[in-house]
Formats: C-alpha cells, sequence, structure tokens
C-alpha cells in the first residue's frame, strides 16, 4: 500500500497547537438534474455495499444492465422538478448548516471549523478531509446528518473515512457521533418545527413520521435503525403531548421486491384516507435536510396518493434546516462529542488563563 507524501517539515521543531474541524457528512446528489449526472451518482451510491447487501457479481449485472440504463431519466426529471437555483435542496441546506454552526461554535467561545462533505457525490469526503489536512487541520470530529444509526449511512460515512485513512500518512485524531436519536436538544427541535407549523396552519386530525425504510433483513442482521427510529417518533409524540391516535410511524422509499420495514408511508396513507380521516401532515424526523426523498416523493408523490384515496388536506412539514433550535443542539452534541479538546479561541483562552492567575493571587493573598 502507498501513502500519500506528506508537507516538509523542521526536524525538531515542534508543530503549533491543534486545530480542531467539524466535518458535517450528508448522503449525497448528483452534480445537476440531468441523466449523465444521476447516473454517475447513482453508480456510486448503488455500488456500496453497505446499502445493497446482495452478491456483488449478480448486484453489477443488475445495477449495470437494467437500473443504469432505465432509472438516472426518471429520477432526472424529478430533480429539475425540486432544484433550486443555488443548486440541490440537499446541497443547499448542508452547506448553510455548516456555515451557521460555525457561527454558533464561535458565538460560544470556540475556534472550530465547519466543513461538509457528501458520502456520494461531490464535494466527497476524502476531498474534504485532504482540504483539512492542507489547512493544518489535526483534530476531526465526523458528524454525520444522520440521527439514527443505520449500516448504509451512517456506518458507510465511517468507510470513507477508513478508506481515506488507509492512504494518509500523518493521521487526524479522528471522532464519530455515531447517533443522537433521542438527544434532547434533537428532540425539541423536532417539536418546535412542528408546533410553529401548527401555531400557523392548525392540527391535523393525524400526524405521520415518516422514516426512510430500510430492507427487513437488516432488523434481523442487527442493525439497530429500526429501534432507534421508534424511539425518536416515540420521544417526538411525547414531547408534542400526542396521544397514540394522533399519530403513526411509517418508513418511506422502498426499492426492490425485497420486504422493507413496515408499514410503508404510501398505502399508510391511502388506509387513512379510506378510513375517513380528512387532514394528514407529515413530517420527517430522519432527514436533517430537505432533499428528493421529502420534496419530491413526500410532498408531491405521497400527497397526491392521499389525496386520490378521498383524503382532503395534505400538509408537509419542512425538516429542520436551518432552524436555529436545530443549529443549536447541533452545537452542543458537537461538544459533547469534542470533550477533552481545548477548542476555546485564543482570546477566551487567554481570559481564562487570567482568571486562573488571579484566583491563585487572591488565593494567596488570604493566606
Amino acid at each position: 500500500m502507498t501513502f500519500l507524501p506528506e508537507p516538509r517539515h523542521i526536524h525538531g521543531v515542534v508543530p503549533t497547537s491543534p486545530t480542531t474541524a467539524v466535518l458535517l457528512c450528508n448522503l449525497g446528489t448528483p452534480d445537476e438534474p440531468t441523466a449523465p449526472a444521476v447516473r454517475r451518482y447513482l453508480a456510486e451510491f448503488l455500488s456500496d455495499p453497505r446499502v445493497v447487501e446482495i452478491p456483488r457479481l449478480l448486484w453489477w449485472l443488475i445495477l449495470h444492465g437494467v437500473i443504469l440504463r432505465v432509472r438516472p431519466a426518471k429520477s432526472a426529471a424529478k430533480y429539475a422538478s425540486i432544484w433550486l437555483p443555488e443548486g440541490s435542496p440537499l446541497l443547499v441546506w448542508t452547506r448553510k448548516q455548516s456555515l451557521l454552526l460555525a457561527g454558533t461554535l464561535g458565538e460560544r467561545g470556540h475556534k472550530i471549523a465547519v466543513r461538509y462533505a457528501m458520502r456520494y457525490g461531490n464535494p466527497s469526503v476524502a476531498s474534504v478531509l485532504d482540504e483539512m489536512k492542507a489547512a493544518g487541520v489535526t483534530r476531526v470530529l465526523v458528524l454525520s446528518l444522520y440521527p439514527q444509526y443505520s449500516g448504509p449511512t451512517t456506518a458507510s460515512v465511517v468507510d470513507a473515512v477508513t478508506a481515506w485513512m488507509q492512504r494518509t500518512r500523518a493521521l487526524p485524531e479522528l471522532r464519530f457521533v455515531n447517533r443522537y436519536h433521542d438527544d434532547p436538544g434533537y428532540i425539541a427541535a423536532l417539536a418546535a418545527r412542528v408546533s410553529a407549523y401548527w401555531m400557523t396552519h392548525g392540527r391535523p386530525d393525524k400526524l405521520v413520521m415518516s422514516f426512510h425504510g430500510v430492507p427487513e433483513r437488516s432488523l434481523h442482521l442487527g442493525d439497530p435503525y429500526h429501534c432507534e427510529c421508534l424511539k425518536t417518533a416515540r420521544l417526538l409524540s411525547e414531547q408534542l403531548g400526542l396521544t397514540p391516535t394522533q399519530w403513526t410511524l411509517t418508513f418511506q422509499s422502498r426499492f426492490g421486491k425485497a420486504q422493507w420495514l413496515q408499514p410503508y408511508t404510501e398505502p399508510t396513507l391511502r388506509a387513512l384516507a379510506a378510513q375517513g380521516v380528512q387532514r394528514v401532515d407529515l413530517v420527517c424526523p430522519g432527514f436533517a435536510t430537505d432533499c428528493l426523498e421529502t420534496l419530491e416523493e413526500i410532498g408531491v408523490e405521497a400527497r397526491d396518493a392521499f389525496l386520490a384515496a378521498g383524503g382532503k388536506e395534505f400538509h408537509y412539514i419542512p425538516c429542520l434546516n436551518d432552524q436555529p433550535q436545530w443549529i443549536a443542539a447541533l452545537a452542543t452534541i458537537a461538544l459533547q462529542h469534542m470533550q477533552g479538546w481545548d477548542t476555546r479561541s485564543p482570546v477566551d483562552r487567554a481570559a481564562l488563563q487570567l482568571q486562573r492567575e488571579r484566583a491563585l493571587a487572591l488565593g494567596a493573598a488570604a493566606e
């Protein structure tokens, strides 16, 4: 194995004080809403063995023989329908979150750089880690924007970081945030988002909490995702003061013919409409940013399914995105996982040292 060369340093000279950074990681997005760009993105995403756990040769034939020939054009049209002037919503919101998180950490007196990367697509995890090293970063907290742990998401980010580590000679200190599905700040931010929406639009007959689905097989193999989704939903319902009949949990984005975690979102919405439920509000607690799966799959397809089945009103409640309470919670989560790293700004560090010296002086005078 060949390791990349490091910048030359002067023998015997101690490096400067440690520099700390947070790497926010999201799933990823095509570079543009076109079939070629979507094909490149899907090829990378669906080639990850964490995402699709079937024999590699069989899956390669299916992926390149069928899926990448048919799906890119259809998906590109969907991406085009939700694309923003600044680019992909997922990328736009992730970028904003990184800027706001850096600002919040700075306001709390910490000198911490914040960068963002995509597990699939650009900017890649490896390229951003390279940039961090070049900038002198020596300690990195990898903070995935997946509140609930799962192998295809959280563990895949660790895989990407590990692959980068395997070609890097001088490694920074690394820490990972695996989950925050039950973090009080995260739950409170979700509840605030829903409550604010209801203050403006009134309350529904039923609140549906839709999480991204995974194959049911993963649950039986020990993946904790299903249980963590259930806990998030329960905590959110309690924070909102809902009774069990006022909310339900579902799983969306099923792919292929295998059994996935149930109940499925669209069939549940159709069943609610058939039962006479007039208004449904839907929130996606597992998504930190709005993206194709929330804006198009839920905001368009799920809405159409509910109304076509006889429902009268369907409201999609946006993701946390740049909500201030969410950014504050994210900052708290980051700082909790950086305990032991001195991340205070030089000004705050000097002020603290001055306080210590004054305390020592007062103590000596008292004696």
